[in-house]
């Protein structure tokens, strides 16, 4: 996840309440179907995804196998 100064022609585009995320063509298979949130939970707050391709993931999370 990164900022994009400037979409190359290839990316896809997606727009959904006032945000646009770009995703390039070699991720998109991966990302299909995943769903983005941001979230608070305490004193934290950040990006939350759920990818229904996920197959195993670390236990912090932080990495997934699909």
């Amino acid at each position: 996840l990164e900022y994009v100064d400037e979409a190359a022609p290839e990316d896809t585009k997606f727009e959904s309440n006032g945000i646009t995320i770009f995703i390039d063509p070699k991720s998109l298979a991966y990302l299909d179907g995943t769903e983005l949130d941001f979230v608070r939970e305490g004193l934290n707050e950040g990006f939350k995804f759920q990818n229904p391709n996920v197959k195993d993931e670390c236990g912090c999370g932080e990495s997934f196998r699909v």
